[in-house]
């Protein structure tokens, strides 16, 4: 199911996709040569993914068909119209915070952010934006989706702090670039098996 929404998904964005990342990383990478700037390599795939995400964010939040709906200015209306487990609450509740906890997860370490006030604000200021957006260009205004919003830009920063304080526990060798390169890349390799086998 998930790899069926994936690839639904990737079909009607993998060019806008190839043809940003093609411009982006020739001109980081001429920049890089051209400044002489040391570089991470799991950094560079991180700032990457993040910003592909972004086009996946502004891909499903304005192109998608959600024409069976309609606005809501009533908080919480939506979240309990679903009865909980059901499909419809998976998709609508569970999709919005989880749509939500990449941004908080990268802003969080680009931004070495240490409280959650900041990734509250920011997470509010893009969902108000998106849900603003939405209602100017004929979509839906979900007052609801700002909240679940917020909460998985929420879960994203836990998420990045859990980790690091995982990252801090780890001895003083393994705390190198070249292991967290080598790392990055054994994971994006095992995910893409991963998909290809699921």
């Amino acid at each position: 199911m998930e790899k069926e929404l994936i690839i639904n998904l990737l079909s009607g964005v993998w060019p806008m996709i190839l043809l940003f990342c093609v411009v982006i990383i020739s001109l980081r990478i001429t920049y890089i040569f051209k400044r002489k700037v040391k570089v991470a390599i799991y950094n560079e795939i991180f700032y990457l993914i993040f910003l592909v995400y972004i086009l996946f964010l502004f891909h499903i939040v304005t192109f998608q068909d959600v024409g069976w709906s309609t606005s809501n200015f009533t908080p919480f209306k939506e979240i309990f119209r679903y009865d909980f487990g059901s499909n419809a609450f998976y998709k609508n509740v569970v999709g919005n915070m989880i749509m939500f906890m990449p941004y908080g997860l990268f802003v969080s370490y680009f931004i070495q952010l240490k409280k959650p006030y900041i990734i509250f604000i920011l997470s509010f200021i893009v969902s108000i934006t998106i849900e603003t957006t939405q209602l100017v260009i004929g979509r839906v205004f979900d007052i609801d989706d700002i909240f679940l919003n917020i909460l998985g830009g929420l879960f994203g920063f836990l998420i990045y702090h859990f980790l690091e304080k995982l990252i801090n526990k780890l001895p003083s060798f393994l705390k190198k670039d070249w292991i967290y390169n080598i790392i990055t890349i054994l994971v994006i390799c095992a995910g893409v098996v991963f998909f290809i086998v699921l």
